[in-house]
């Protein structure tokens, strides 16, 4: 896949551990047509060490690509032989490099949104991944991994290294998710650097997406969290980007028709127990802002088998049909 060929549908799905699983990339290519979306983030150290969890997390169907697959590490030989390892496996159409995790249980590793400390490591490990493979190469980063927003540093080093491309989430590794994200900032690395540059963070629709192109004349946007128990956003957000052409929401009868869908996903991936549990998650995320919501989480978090389940999902809302969201 070509730079070109991937900036020809600039709305991207971000990598997010324990969402963005292969069950999730398959209902929003379903509905999003040809962007480029991202895997959750592997392990490089688990490839190296051929962990089965791990290479389970790369098995991708013909329905979700083009894909990246997103790695993570800290040793540049191990990230290097990774990411070749992921080019041979043959799904992915872009590597990317994750400088970006602010997750305690990364960071303590050196891994993740850590490794902005470190510019040098930094740039050792991307230009080994560069080397590696054919594939094109991107990473994503935060503003800093404390208040000092080093964020243009670790792109220039990016471009030095041979990447890409570049997506930079808008706040530092202290803030996690929290307050709003700093468009400005990202405007400072797109202007320090020639690769493309994709803005993430706080994009939950039209006017937010206008508003952060024009700040940030980013060449591309990234959507994490408004996708969850929206997976209607991605394609919406493009085809508005492409044509300006706002899409209604759901209908009642859509959403609980892609619900079914993603729980039945989920079940043919990862089986009935599991599927059940990681479903608990997405469900809460996708009945927000239902009438008597608090109370169908409750009885999907005790609802023990698929029928149970499905059910659940097949009674929401009652008759009513016009609208999934009490407005």
């Amino acid at each position: 896949m070509t730079i070109q060929e991937i900036f020809s549908a600039p709305i991207f799905l971000a990598p997010m551990a324990g969402v963005t699983d292969s069950a999730f990339r398959s209902i929003v290519r379903e509905l999003s047509g040809k962007s480029l979306m991202f895997s959750e983030m592997v392990s490089s150290n688990g490839i190296h060490y051929r962990n089965e969890k791990t290479l389970e997390m790369l098995k991708t169907s013909e329905a979700e690509r083009p894909i990246a697959i997103q790695l993570f590490g800290n040793d540049p030989a191990i990230c290097a032989e990774a990411a070749k390892f992921v080019e041979d496996f043959g799904s992915a159409a872009v590597i990317d490099f994750n400088m970006g995790c602010p997750a305690p249980k990364i960071v303590k590793n050196g891994d993740g949104s850590a490794l902005m400390k470190n510019p040098k490591l930094a740039g050792e490990i991307l230009c080994a991944v560069r080397k590696a493979v054919s594939l094109p190469v991107s990473v994503k980063i935060r503003l800093g991994f404390d208040e000092n927003i080093n964020a243009v540093e670790i792109a220039r080093v990016a471009e030095d290294s041979g990447v890409n491309f570049i997506a930079v989430h808008g706040r530092t590794r202290p803030q996690f998710y929290s307050g709003a994200a700093n468009w400005a900032e990202i405007a400072k690395v797109k202007a320090a650097v020639k690769i493309p540059v994709i803005a993430n963070g706080d994009v939950r629709d039209y006017d937010s997406l206008d508003k952060i192109l024009k700040i940030t004349k980013a060449d591309g946007v990234m959507i994490g969290r408004a996708a969850q128990g929206n997976p209607w956003l991605i394609g919406n957000l493009l085809k508005y980007f492409l044509t300006g052409e706002k899409t209604p929401p759901p209908t009642l009868i859509e959403r609980k028709k892609i619900m079914r869908r993603h729980f039945e996903k989920l079940i043919e991936f990862k089986g009935e127990y599991v599927g059940i549990r990681e479903m608990r998650a997405h469900a809460a995320w996708y009945t927000k802002g239902l009438i008597g919501g608090a109370e169908i989480r409750n009885k999907f978090n005790r609802a023990e088998t698929v029928d149970e389940f499905i059910k659940i999902i097949d009674n929401l809302g009652g008759d009513k049909v016009e609208s999934f969201v009490d407005e």
